[in-house]
C-alpha cells in the first residue's frame, strides 16, 4: 500500500508538488497521468526515496519514505523514465550484477535470472549485450531490473516512453502479469488509452495538485462532471464548431465525418442550454447525443488542456 498525506515540494519558486494525498490499496494499478510539468515524476522520485519532501508525509507498506529510505529501497522497484544500462554486459551479466547488489546468494541467480528473462520475455536475449538490444528490450529489461529484489511495490515512470506499439503492448502485459502477482503498482504515462486497460484508479494531476482521482470507469464515466457529446447537424458545421468553442462548459471539440463530439463540462441542465443556444442560433440539429467518454477525454475537461477544433 502507498498512503501520501499533504505532500509538497518547491524547487525555488516553482511548486511542483502542493498538498498530495493519495491512497493506493495494496494489488491495485494506480495511473498517475497530467500534463508536462504536473508533479508526476517529482512525486515518483519522493516514494522512491531519491527527493526530500518539503512538507507532508509519505508512506509505503507503513514504512516512512522520508525516515527509512533504506528498508523502503528493499520494499520497491523504480523504474525512472531515464535510466541507465551497462553496456558492457550480457542481458544475464546484466541482472546478475544487479542480484549481487541486493546481497542474493550468488548460487540463485542463475535460476532468477531466467525466470525473469522468461517474465519480460528475453529468453532468447540472455547472451545479447545490453548495447545491442533495441530500445522496448531495454525497456523489458529494466523493468526485469526492479524485479530482482522481488519488490511488493513498483513505481514505473513512463514505462513505455518512446515505444513502438508493439513494445508498448508488451510492456502493458508485463504490468497485467505483475498485478496478477500481487505487486502494487504506480505507474505515470501519456499514453492515456492503453493506461485506462491495466489501471484499477488513475490519478490526475495539474500544476502539483490532483486534481481528480478514482477508479478508471469513474473518471471516463462522467465522474468528474464532464460528458462526451455528439452533434449532428443538416448544414453549417464548420459555422457552429466555431460557435461551441467558446461555449462554456465546453473543453474541446472535434469535427468528425457526420458532425461533431465535444468534451463538455456539465450536468443535463447545462446540456439542454446548450442544445437550446444551438436551435435559436438556427442550426438545423439531427443528433444530440451523451456518449461513454475515455481518460484521455477525462483528462482534458478536468485539466482543460487541448481546447481545439481539428
Amino acid at each position: 500500500m502507498i498512503e501520501i498525506n499533504g505532500l509538497s515540494k518547491s524547487f525555488g519558486k516553482v511548486e511542483a508538488l502542493k498538498d498530495l494525498t493519495l491512497t493506493i490499496p495494496s494489488g491495485q494499478v494506480y495511473g498517475l497521468i497530467g500534463p508536462n510539468g504536473a508533479g508526476k515524476t517529482t512525486a515518483m522520485s519522493i516514494l522512491a526515496t531519491l527527493q526530500t519532501a518539503g512538507g507532508g508525509s509519505a508512506m509505503v507498506n507503513g514504512l516512512n519514505v522520508i525516515t527509512e529510505p533504506a528498508k523502503v529501497r528493499r520494499m520497491i522497484g523504480y523504474m525512472p523514465d531515464f535510466f541507465g544500462v551497462y553496456d558492457g554486459l550480457t542481458a544475464q551479466e546484466y541482472l546478475s550484477f544487479f542480484a549481487s547488489a541486493y546481497h542474493i546468494p550468488e548460487n540463485k541467480h542463475h535460476q532468477l535470472v531466467n525466470d525473469l528473462l522468461e517474465l519480460v520475455n528475453l529468453q532468447e536475449k540472455h547472451d545479447s549485450y545490453v548495447d545491442n538490444l533495441s530500445r522496448g528490450m531495454k525497456q523489458r529489461l529494466a523493468l526485469a531490473r526492479c524485479l530482482v529484489h522481488d519488490p511488493q511495490v513498483l513505481i514505473l515512470d513512463e514505462p513505455a516512453s518512446g515505444l513502438d506499439p508493439r513494445a508498448r503492448a508488451e510492456v502493458k502485459e508485463i504490468v497485467r502479469q505483475l498485478k496478477n502477482m500481487g505487486k502494487t503498482v504506480l505507474i505515470s504515462s501519456h499514453i492515456l488509452p492503453e493506461l485506462s486497460e491495466i489501471c484499477d484508479q488513475v490519478g490526475i494531476l495539474k500544476n502539483g495538485s490532483l486534481v481528480a482521482s478514482g477508479p478508471v470507469s469513474e473518471i471516463t464515466n462522467g465522474g468528474q462532471n464532464a460528458r462526451v457529446i455528439s452533434i449532428e447537424v443538416e448544414n453549417g458545421l464548420p459555422e457552429m464548431i466555431e460557435h461551441i468553442n467558446g461555449y462554456p462548459g465546453v473543453i474541446k471539440v472535434n469535427q468528425t465525418n457526420t458532425g461533431a463530439r465535444l468534451i463538455f463540462k456539465g450536468e443535463q441542465k447545462a446540456q439542454g442550454a446548450l442544445l437550446k443556444e444551438l436551435v435559436q442560433e438556427g442550426y438545423p440539429v439531427l443528433q444530440f447525443a451523451v456518449q461513454s467518454g475515455s481518460l484521455e477525454d477525462a483528462f482534458m475537461a478536468v485539466t482543460g488542456e487541448g481546447k481545439s477544433n481539428d
